[in-house]
């Protein structure tokens, strides 16, 4: 069996697999083509991949050869795939419906590695967490660079400066990070999510967790947030404004599989927001989690800089595509054999979880409930 690496295109620096991945692919007899250049932006050479057994392939001989193609972004495959072929990355299937039935139809198995059930079982294969954990830790870095002020509190001849307040928006595992970093860095921490239940997990890292009664119970949405009612929204923007107009820095993290990120900081509260402060938005791709957020753009308004990337786990390309790479890896272990072929077990909950298309049709409950939601329940 062939798995073929495909080179990611313009900002994405990750790549797929890195060599120690690949070298432990070929002891399970697995073939391995890697596009050449592909993992330039994450520090691998080509005689990084050849020295642990692969080839170094042109991109049309992998897309036409491969068993088990891998693209981490969806917009990076090509027309040229083998139409028996699987595609395994991470495809963003609940708002790229469209092409997710394209794939369909043209005979694709497609497996999108943040389609993966979030249990226990399935951790040591969740990209969405491994991900979010650098997206964290980069925000709070990424704060402190734009800051105009120091993080720490100093006591100096000259006086002393306090140290810098931070709000964060959300405490999965990007925010939990973004308090464990900040902390470190000397902040005092506050910490606002609709679910309850993360207030031990918050308190631990040393930050206070803001509390707004009355959220909608998410502990059977797997993982994810869920949509709130209009009442509740109105009292959690204003206990948020309360907090954010006294915030040097606010991470905001909050997100909503398939839908567009809510808006949680508004430009009434941005306004109320002392010059110099800062706002990182982890949820640009989706829309933001502010009114003024624009996707990939650094903007400044009355004083108050906000930094709209998703992507901040490639400025960190090595390690997220180390810790993206074992999680791919244990992936495959379950869908290939001791022979090294492929062996899709679809009575296995994570195997079948992951998959979005087999067989020429959608078979994912979630993504079929995006395209037909009058006929479909999530």
């Amino acid at each position: 069996m062939i798995i073929g690496v495909l080179k990611e295109q313009q900002a994405e620096t990750r790549v797929s697999l890195v060599p120690e991945v690949v070298a432990a692919l070929v002891k399970m007899n697995v073939q391995v083509y890697v596009e050449s250049g592909a993992g330039e932006g994450a520090f691998h050479n080509d005689a990084a991949y050849t020295d642990v057994g692969a080839s170094i392939k042109d991109r049309n001989s992998i897309a036409s050869e491969a068993d088990i193609l891998l693209s981490i972004d969806s917009g990076n495959v090509p027309d040229t795939v083998r139409k028996d072929a699987v595609l395994l990355g991470v495809f963003s299937p609940l708002f790229n419906t469209q092409l997710m039935q394209n794939w369909a139809e043209k005979g694709y198995t497609v497996f999108s590695m943040d389609n993966i059930p979030r249990t226990t079982r399935a951790q040591a294969m969740d990209v969405l967490s491994s991900q979010a954990n650098i997206a964290g830790y980069k925000a709070v870095l990424l704060a402190a660079s734009k800051y105009c002020r120091y993080f720490p509190m100093f006591m100096t001849a000259a006086g002393s400066i306090p140290p810098a307040k931070v709000l964060i928006l959300g405490a999965g595992v990007a925010g939990l990070q973004a308090i464990a970093t900040a902390k470190r860095l000397g902040a005092v921490v506050e910490v606002f999510d609709v679910r309850p239940a993360v207030k031990e997990e918050v308190m631990s890292l040393g930050a206070k967790f803001v509390e707004v009664e009355g959220a909608a119970d998410a502990s059977k949405a797997g993982g994810y947030a869920v949509l709130q009612t209009e009442e509740y929204q109105q009292k959690q923007k204003a206990k948020i404004h309360e907090h954010a107009k006294k915030s040097d820095i606010i991470i905001t993290t909050a997100q909503i599989p398939g839908r567009k990120a809510p808006v949680l900081i508004t430009e009434a509260m941005i306004n109320d927001m002392r010059a110099g402060s800062v706002i990182i938005d982890i949820a640009a791709s989706t829309g933001g989690n502010t009114d003024l957020t624009k996707d990939n753009e650094t903007i400044v308004h009355n004083g108050v800089t906000i930094i709209g990337d998703s992507n901040l786990p490639c400025s960190a390309a090595a390690d997220a595509s180390k810790v993206y790479s074992k999680n791919v890896l244990n992936f495959l272990k379950l869908v290939i054999d001791k022979e090294g072929n492929m062996n899709l077990n679809y009575e296995d909950d994570i195997v079948a979880g992951t998959c979005v298309a087999k067989e020429g049709k959608i078979v994912n409950e979630r993504v079929l409930s995006f395209i037909n939601p009058e006929t479909t329940n999530a």
